[in-house]
């Protein structure tokens, strides 16, 4: 780090975009990835130099960071290559809730802001907790978490933690703990078994289809599929692992098990 706290800042995902805006530091950001939509005004007010797994080197070294901040093994190319260029750079992986709350302490920490980080961790943990205990008098209710479609993915860590705050069960819970997408990949006729009274799609960069899911071979005797219970949270919101996430994303995964309870028929 060049400067502390660093006043040039380069996001190459979303999540941390999210958190410095959320703490008033959005004037470090110099940078950001092309998926950064939290809040909607960054589109206007911050140059976009990376994809997810693409960075444009030249430009973000023009723009001078203190500071790059990376996410996962995905981005690992991109993080080597800019600490060939001797750039600074921290690559975050969280994988889960705490995680996330921890992600919003570092990054506040480093920037100078580490009251208001933990000022902002500790609502959320406490919205966290208010959801789980508003929910755990309700029935359970149990989801088929769709982060893929082609090959079926289902939830990552933080995603299935969250589901079961929202008041459900994750018909593939064993698989969130692995990272790796290949390692949470399943088979239609593993979800027929699973019977998940809903269904929760979020295809990472591309519109959901409830048709095509819908029409899937044997799917008819899915209970969500009989009773409608397809639900889209738009990946922006629930596949970050931050702020959005914990907010958005959380009371999507509520809004879709309450409507769920009381119509599958055993």
């Amino acid at each position: 780090m060049r400067r502390f706290p660093p006043e040039r800042i380069v996001c190459l995902t979303e999540e941390t975009v999210e958190t410095l805006y959320l703490l008033g530091e959005e004037h470090r950001i110099v940078g950001v990835s092309g998926y950064a939509v939290r809040p909607a005004r960054v589109r206007r007010e911050k140059p976009r130099v990376s994809a997810f797994t693409s960075a444009d080197l030249p430009r973000i070294q023009a723009l001078e960071p203190d500071l790059v901040l990376a996410f996962s093994d995905l981005q690992a190319p991109i993080v080597a290559d800019l600490v060939r260029a001797g750039l600074p750079v921290h690559a975050f992986n969280q994988r889960d809730v705490a995680g996330i709350l921890a992600m919003i302490r570092l990054l506040g920490a480093m920037v100078g802001a580490r009251d208001k980080s933990e000022d902002l961790a500790v609502t959320l943990e406490a919205r966290l907790a208010d959801i789980q205990a508003a929910q755990a008098v309700l029935p359970k209710v149990p989801v088929y978490f769709e982060e893929w479609d082609r090959p079926m993915i289902s939830a990552i860590g933080w995603v299935s933690e969250l589901i079961s705050v929202a008041g459900g069960i994750d018909v593939f819970v064993d698989r969130a703990r692995h990272g790796a997408a290949q390692e949470r990949i399943v088979t239609p006729e593993a979800v027929i078994a699973a019977a998940p009274e809903v269904i929760v799609a979020s295809w990472c960069g591309k519109k959901v289809s409830t048709e095509a899911i819908r029409s899937r071979p044997g799917w008819e005797e899915i209970p969500a599929v009989r009773t409608g219970q397809i639900v889209e949270i738009k990946s922006p919101l629930i596949l970050q692992p931050g702020p959005a996430a914990l907010t958005d994303g959380l009371d999507g995964l509520v809004r879709a098990i309450n409507q769920t309870r009381g119509k599958v028929k055993n």
